[in-house]
This record gives structure tokens, sequence and C-alpha cells, in this order.
């Protein structure tokens, strides 16, 4: 893969969080209320006071709002809307597929074989009907070709997931691996573009869009545990 073409992977990635995943990601913080969440109060109360010394309404409330918008927030609009940047992806480093099952086909920067892959989030994006799901499209495939006459291996197909590290797969990943190829994180990347560095120069470039549009997550955090901690006092300090 050409520089120009890892570059447009790059500038597709960041638009992807631009259009996408950062308006998404703000939209969810500022609707956030206190009935917005499931609430132990054993464990909040912990963690409140684990976090700030104390178990005042502000604490409480950070309590709830870090976890959520640091993390289940953001990693929920990524795998949901994945699909947007893999489109990208296929148009700049291979090509989309016309085959049901597959989103992009590419040759693969270490072996030159054409793989034919279906694209995931994560490590942990799919369940036990997701793997039945793939196995029935790369079996059709696979007898697809041996009708055909056409030079396709085994190894030619695989599941190609944009982030993370074989350790953390699950283990409808584990299993598919068994029979098929499951390409993760730095690796995916690796076989796409041919560049060891690029999953990680990818990740960098997420983060400078934040700096780039000049977007002040933690102003729009703090005004939203100001606003939870209020609710929390409404109610004479109880969450629940």
């Amino acid at each position: 893969m050409t520089e120009e073409q890892k570059l447009s992977i790059i500038d597709s990635g960041k638009e992807y969080f631009r259009n996408i995943i950062i308006p998404q990601h703000i939209k969810n913080l500022k609707k956030l209320k206190l009935k917005s969440f499931k609430i132990n109060p054993f464990t909040v109360s912990y963690i409140a006071s684990f976090l700030c010394g104390n178990t005042k309404p502000e604490s409480m409330a950070k309590a709830l709002v870090y976890p959520r918008v640091l993390g289940t927030s953001i990693n929920t609009s990524f795998g949901t809307h994945a699909q947007f940047f893999i489109s990208k992806v296929s148009e700049i480093a291979g090509s989309a597929s016309g085959i049901e099952g597959i989103d992009i086909e590419f040759i693969d920067a270490l072996d030159g074989r054409r793989k034919y892959c279906q694209c995931k989030a994560g490590p942990n994006c799919i369940n036990k009907d997701d793997k039945k799901t793939i196995e029935d499209h790369f079996k059709y495939l696979l007898n697809k070709a041996l009708r055909d006459k056409l030079p396709l291996q085994v190894d030619d197909l695989v599941v190609g997931v944009l982030y993370g590290e074989i350790k953390e797969l699950n283990t409808h990943y584990k299993d598919l691996s068994n029979t098929y190829s499951v390409f993760c994180g730095a690796e995916f990347w690796r076989h796409l573009t041919g560049d060891d560095s690029f999953y990680y120069r990818l990740a960098k470039a997420f983060g400078e869009v934040v700096e780039e549009d000049k977007i002040n997550g933690s102003t729009l955090i703090k005004k939203r545990i100001e606003y939870i901690a209020k609710e929390i006092e409404s109610k004479g300090g109880r969450i629940v």
C-alpha cells in the first residue's frame, strides 16, 4: 500500500470521528440524567468515596458520569457505527465486496493473496449467532469457489478486528480461529497496509481530532456532573 493510501485511511478515520463518533458522544453526554443510570447504591457510594474521598452529590455524580462517558458510551458508539469507517477503508485499501457477508477484499501485504474479509469493530463484538453467520458465509464462498474452480484457500477467508489484541478475543472469535484467519488490531492493519506502525498512527490520529477541532471535553463533562449533582441534591442526597 502506498503512503498516499495510508494517509487517505487516516484522513477517513478522522472524518469518521469528526462527523459521527464525536457528535454522538457529545449528544449522549448532554442527555444524561440521573434516571439514565442503573444504579447500585452500594458500589456507587464506594466509587464516589474511593475517587473523591466523600459521598457528596458532586462526588456521586462523578462516580456515575465518568465510567459512562469515558468508557461505555464511546465504545458503544464506535462499534455501532464502525461499518461507516470500514466502507471507507474498503474504498481506499481494496474493494467493497459484492459477496454477501464479505465487507472488503484486499491483497494481503504479507503473502500477496487476495483476502475476503468480514470486519468487526473490537475483540468482544460477536456472539454465538454472529459466529454462525460468519461461518455460513465463509462456507458458501468455499463451496462456490470449488464449483467454479477458483483458487481460493481457507486461509484467504479472514475476520478482521479493527482494534484489540489476540489475547482479548472472546471465545467466539477463538472458535472461528480454529478454522479461519482472525487478524486482530495491529495484525489486521499490518496485513492490510504492510506497515507495522500503521495501527498506532491511526489510533493517534483519532485523538488528534479533538485537538484540531478544539473540543473542550472536560468542560462538557463538568457541566453534566453539575447537572446530575443538582438532581441528587434535590432528592436529599439520595440516588435511588
